[in-house]
């Protein structure tokens, strides 16, 4: 079992910054795949971003690249975003997924571990 924990969100105007982390434990693996999705209210839960075991590789949603960015230090087990420009449509709650081998990295169910997610607010 893995178990993932988000943290770092909040409430910030529009073009302001965050920086979420995910925090994995249990048995943990620097070979895991990790994403980061995000579920605004009505909505379905959708993907931003990828990262490989080795943080070579990273995918992102249109809509953020440019402004998020994925990375990972395996040392510490942890995957984070940073996102930048922020917009209130960016405002949802965002979760982190992991897993051994994913067939594709921007579906929700090529993931196995999630967090309990961490609200991102982006105001006017």
């Amino acid at each position: 079992q893995v178990q993932l924990v988000e943290s770092g969100g909040g409430l910030v105007q529009a073009g302001g910054s965050l920086r979420l982390s995910c925090a994995a434990s249990g048995r943990t693996s620097s070979n895991n795949h990790m994403g980061w999705f995000r579920q605004a209210p009505g909505k379905e839960r959708e993907f931003v971003a990828h990262i490989s075991w080795s943080g070579i590789t990273k995918h992102y949603e249109d809509s953020v690249k440019g402004r998020f960015t994925i990375s990972r230090d395996n040392t510490k087990n942890t995957v984070y975003l940073q996102m930048n420009s922020l917009k209130p449509e960016d405002t949802a709650v965002y979760y982190c997924a992991a897993d051994y081998s994913v067939i594709s990295y921007k579906v929700v169910t090529s993931y196995t571990y999630w967090g309990q997610g961490t609200q991102v607010t982006v105001s006017a």
